[in-house]
């Protein structure tokens, strides 16, 4: 099956995984980034730890076998075992490239300390930001090297498209790569925004952060894995 990149950019041509009902753990692509995909009937564990355990602790989730690995009590396990923290299981969708530049009026933020650069940088890599009239863009490399999209609209120009705009102006400035977002399925903005804007629903995705706290530097991770990828 390949590395987590190779499951990512078959997906996003819309091939995905068997639909077998099984599981496969993989290490993690990094240091930062651990967590959980789920696909149609498959699921992807991306973590550095006992492949054994995870199926151990899959069995005992007490729960429909296809739900396991989004189970709350799995991904409670995963997160003791790794001391890491998770916020949500956010919907994963993603657009194909899209020729020239957007249609939207776009300012490029190359000032390191803004806030927006700050803050994303916490999860992504080569971090862009464009700031149009009301809102902004953001463009960085996430999970496995993706090149992900998230937007900030102000609320006073909220219900007017901008939304829309934004995320598909994303698009057309990934340089011919696919565009990947992660949403909370509560949002309902974002959920229509993406969709109307051309995004397709790829999976379901739990991300486990390292642990950060006040003047303290990140919680490592605890590397268990031999770097193999393993399913049953």
């Amino acid at each position: 099956m390949g590395n987590l990149r190779d499951i990512l950019d078959a997906a996003a041509r819309g091939v995905f995984p068997p639909p077998d009902g099984r599981t496969t753990v993989l290490p993690q692509p990094s240091r930062r980034d651990a967590g959980v995909l789920s696909f149609t009937a498959h699921s992807v564990v991306f973590v550095d730890e006992d492949p054994a355990w995870v199926y151990d602790t899959l069995a005992a989730a007490d729960c429909d076998a296809l739900a396991a690995s989004m189970s709350p009590r799995f991904l409670t396990a995963l997160l003791d075992r790794t001391g890491r923290v998770a916020e949500t299981v956010d919907a994963l969708v993603v657009g194909s490239p899209l020729p020239g530049p957007p249609s939207l009026a776009l300012t490029e933020i190359e000032d390191p300390d803004h806030p927006r650069v700050v803050s994303s940088r916490r999860r992504r890599d080569e971090v862009r930001v464009w700031a149009a009239q009301g809102g902004v863009v953001v463009l960085g490399r996430g999970v496995a090297g993706r090149l992900e999209v998230a937007v900030e609209v102000e609320e006073n120009v909220r219900h007017r498209g901008l939304g829309r705009a934004l995320v598909g102006a994303a698009r057309h400035l990934g340089g011919g790569e696919p565009v990947w977002a992660q949403i909370s399925p509560g949002n309902a903005r974002s959920t229509r925004a993406f969709r109307a804007a051309g995004y397709l629903p790829v999976g379901a995705e739990a991300l486990l952060t390292v642990r950060r706290e006040p003047g303290v530097g990140a919680v490592s991770a605890r590397a268990r894995s031999s770097g193999c990828s393993h399913s049953r």
